[in-house]
């Protein structure tokens, strides 16, 4: 993250009438840092009981009306639906539409929501608000409106593509995650729509971000498609010091899959939204880290300097993966990150959270600058998102890539045939595309490999896979203090040129089998 930034012009707070020129980055910025100079106001709550008290069954029978939704005669494809207050949505957020040099706020009317058979008094939504909004756009049939983009609680956001179902959230920031101290979780208070003219793609907005140590200004550009692209401009404003502040966070869940033993009484083989953390260095190496449901929190953090890329991934999408035709976890996608600019020295978080069932966002990824500017000056952090169900189109051409990790109990062979397991722990790493496909028979391939001091290597074996074209490599291990972390490394190399991809695996503690 580039640092050393001239401060943004100050161009004032926006008055209640309509700015004199177009609405801007530079307006939302210009409210951030006036926000950061003012000590914190947290907003209060305007629920009465009858929301305040509603559960989740409840609140999700507040739909939109789409007779209701906002740009309905607009000669425009993109259709503009709300969330309504309710739960843990205590606070209204303000909304306001840009057309031309105009703003104008759009304001709470209960007539845009369809209440289901819920028995309120409707003297009950006199003061209330809106919880945030949602982006309708014709994204798989020209004849029917699909929702694109949910935009709800805190800084949290979601955007799907074509054929895809809603899986990992994004944020706009992540503040002391993974800490044995409170997260803080810094939320939009107001949000600045352009309404979109003709038949344009792309729909802007703005947000402004606000929390007790943070402010924010956000420009965001949604160009809804086959993979769905959301450009994000981010200008974050300290307002107090924080021990960990993560930049572009990404949030999903993982309970278990392949590379950690199963429940025995599920039926399905994985069950995820992600299963890995990709990462693209500044100085060219990709890594990929298999994701943990551990036993006690877990954090890893790699030093990237100047990321190209980093991502929340779903690979090995076949259906037969998961099995699940009600959750369809084989159509979540997974969401990369690619920085535009110099975002100099720092390192890209993992943090791995235990968790019992599938409703609990367990992981979290994010990039952490190893310097934060003084009070002030603002963290300027420009990105674009792909939301996609081709992870291979979002990796390297040339590169093998790990496309599964299996593992189980390690086991020798006896001399009348017969398995005998001895105490170790064995994994299976399946390479493949890149360059293997193609190599000669002979090709002097090896498997590189290192293993933390907590573990034994009992074999390493490299091995053609015909069935793929690839390579599969079989690592088993012994560890030697089960309450302890093991990390492991492969890579396929031939001489000093890498062929694949980076495995990089951490063992948790308490992660070896109870008899």
């Amino acid at each position: 993250m580039k640092i050393a930034l001239p401060a943004l012009a100050f161009v004032g707070a926006l008055a209640a009438a309509a700015p004199a020129g177009a609405f801007s980055l530079d307006d939302v910025t210009a409210r951030a840092r006036a926000l950061a100079d003012k000590p914190y106001a947290p907003p209060a709550s305007n629920l009465p009981p009858v929301f305040a008290q509603m559960q989740f069954a409840d609140y999700i029978k507040i739909q939109p009306r789409l007779d209701a939704v906002e740009w309905k005669d607009q000669g425009t494809p993109y259709r503009l639906g709300f969330y309504h207050q309710g739960m843990h949505f205590s606070t209204p957020v303000k909304i306001s539409e840009i057309v031309g040099k105009g703003v104008q706020e759009i304001r709470y009317e209960p007539s845009r929501f369809d209440f289901g058979d819920l028995k309120l008094d409707k003297a009950a939504t006199n003061k209330l608000g809106y919880a945030g909004f949602r982006v309708l756009y014709p994204l798989n049939r020209a004849d029917k409106l699909d929702e694109v983009m949910s935009v709800l609680g805190a800084s949290y956001f979601r955007v799907i593509g074509k054929g895809q179902v809603y899986g990992l959230s994004a944020r706009g920031l992540a503040i002391d995650t993974g800490l044995p101290v409170a997260e803080e979780f810094p939320a939009f208070r107001e949000f600045w729509i352009e309404r979109p003219t003709g038949q344009g793609k792309v729909l802007v907005f703005y947000a402004l971000m606000d929390s007790k140590r943070a402010t924010g200004a956000y420009r965001f550009e949604l160009i809804p498609g086959e993979d769905s692209v959301l450009k994000v401009q981010a200008r974050v404003f300290m307002r107090g010091p924080v021990t960990k502040l993560g930049i572009a966070p990404l949030t999903s869940m993982f309970l278990f899959g392949p590379n950690q033993m199963r429940d025995a009484n599920n039926f399905r083989p994985a069950l995820h939204d992600s299963n890995g953390l990709s990462i693209h260095t500044g100085d060219g190496e990709w890594l990929w880290r298999p994701l943990n449901n551990p036993k006690h929190l877990a954090t890893s953090t790699f030093q990237v300097n100047n990321p190209r890329g980093f991502g929340l991934m779903q690979r090995g999408r076949e259906f037969s993966a998961f099995e699940d035709l009600k959750d369809r976890y084989d159509l979540r996608p997974s969401a990369w990150i690619e920085p535009q600019g110099d975002w100099g020295k720092g390192h890209v978080e993992l943090v791995e959270i235990p968790t019992p069932d599938e409703t609990n966002d367990n992981i979290v990824a994010f990039w952490t600058p190893d310097q934060l500017p003084p009070k002030g000056q603002p963290i300027k952090a420009d990105y674009t998102m792909h939301w996609t169900l081709d992870e291979r189109g979002a990796f390297s051409k040339d590169l093998a890539w790990v496309k599964q990790t299996l593992r189980s109990a390690g086991e020798i062979t006896q001399a009348n045939l017969i398995r005998h397991l001895d105490g170790s722990l064995g994994f299976v790493i399946d390479f493949e595309g890149g360059a293997l496909a193609s190599l000669p028979a002979d090709a002097p391939v090896r498997a590189s490999f290192s293993v933390s001091d907590n573990a034994e290597v009992i074999e390493n074996i490299l091995q053609p896979n015909p069935v793929t074209r690839g390579y599969r490599v079989t690592l088993r291990i012994k560890v030697k203090d089960p309450k302890k972390v093991v990390e492991m490394r492969e890579a396929l190399v031939v001489g000093d040129k890498a062929l694949s991809e980076t495995w990089s695996y951490q063992l948790p503690p308490d992660s070896m089998p109870t008899k």
